[in-house]
């Protein structure tokens, strides 16, 4: 699985402002309806009730919000870089400036699992993620993480 096949061009946000958690989590959701004509409320409430089980900010800067919904038929990612790092409640305690939010359909199973490690195994690469903050047009961050080293490991 590669992660162009996670995410469209179309669905990075190369500066997201946000001034909290919430927002930044309600701005993903919105862009990821629009993209993929889901109903923004049921995205939102999909991740925030993920959420509540403990937070998807894994360490060093990086969060990988995600969930489950039943109307879509397949995995699929909206990338965003923030302007200034939020508060994610993150495992380290460090604010999040880099986002990867991830879908599946109900049904995905273990490509679900596989598509959060692909992610998480790409974005925690010190040197990629010291490449995402310092790139800031949105056909460059797809690129990079596209054609990362890990983005089509097996």
């Amino acid at each position: 699985m590669n992660l162009n096949d996670l995410i469209a061009p179309e669905a990075i946000i190369p500066a997201l402002k946000a001034s909290s958690k919430k927002q930044l989590l309600q701005i993903m959701a919105e862009k990821a309806a629009t993209l993929y004509n889901l109903p923004d409320r049921q995205v939102f409430d999909t991740i925030l009730k993920r959420e509540k089980l403990g937070s998807t900010g894994v360490g060093n800067g990086i969060a990988i919000p995600h969930g489950k919904l039943a109307e879509i038929d397949k995995i699929f990612g909206v990338f965003a870089r923030l302007e200034h790092p939020v508060d994610f409640e993150a495992l380290d305690d460090q604010p999040v400036d880099i986002v990867f939010l991830l879908l599946a359909p109900e049904n995905a199973g273990a490509d679900h699992l596989k598509a959060l490690s692909r992610v998480a195994r790409l974005l925690r690469e010190p040197e990629m993620a010291a490449k995402l903050r310092n790139t800031h047009e949105a056909q460059a961050l797809y690129t990079l993480l596209t054609e990362g080293k890990t983005s089509n490991a097996a």
